[in-house]
Order: C-alpha cells, then sequence, then structure tokens
C-alpha cells in the first residue's frame, strides 16, 4: 500500500494505491493521522489506484471525514473504482463523502 499526500493552498491532495487491507492499515492510519486535523482544508482523495479496502480502511476514511466536519471542510473521494463504490453503497459511505 502507497499513500502520498500533497499539500496545496487550501487543499489536501492524498493519493491512494494498493490494497488498503488490515495488514495496511496500521501503517496507511500512522501516514494519513495528520489529516484528521485538516485545519479547515478540503481533502481530496484519489482513489485510482485503490483496488481494494478492508473495514479498517473505511475506519480510517471515516475518521478523516469526522476531523474535516469538524474543521469545517469537505472530504472527496475521486476517481473511485466499481468494486470500491459498491463497498461504499453497501456500507452506506456513498452517502457520507462526496464522489467524483
Amino acid at each position: 500500500m502507497k499513500t502520498t499526500i500533497k499539500e496545496q493552498e487550501n487543499q489536501i491532495l492524498v493519493t491512494l494505491e494498493g490494497e488498503l487491507d488490515t495488514a495496511a492499515a496500521a501503517v496507511v492510519e500512522r501516514e494519513l493521522h495528520s489529516l484528521y486535523n485538516s485545519d479547515g482544508r478540503d481533502i481530496v482523495i484519489d482513489c485510482t489506484g485503490l483496488e481494494y479496502i478492508a473495514s479498517s480502511g473505511l475506519r480510517i476514511l471515516l475518521s478523516i471525514l469526522k476531523g474535516a466536519k469538524a474543521a469545517d471542510s469537505k472530504v472527496t473521494l475521486s476517481h473511485v473504482n466499481d468494486d470500491i463504490l459498491n463497498v461504499f453503497r453497501l456500507t452506506g459511505f456513498d452517502k457520507l463523502f462526496e464522489i467524483v
């Protein structure tokens, strides 16, 4: 699992590549922990290379969203493939996140 974070003026761009399974979740959570406090900046998570997401990965995304909402910012998921979009639909995450 590879994560990349790029900060721009009022936005944080995150790229997720690989499988966000239970084994990778602890490392990814440490890498993305700073996003739990977005300081009012919007967060865009590019899922182009995300192949799989487990419940532990969903929990990480939910924590990021919770912090963003507290800072009055938003989280957008982009380029979500059909398999992961199906997981989001089954869990109700498609109603929580803006997906483009």
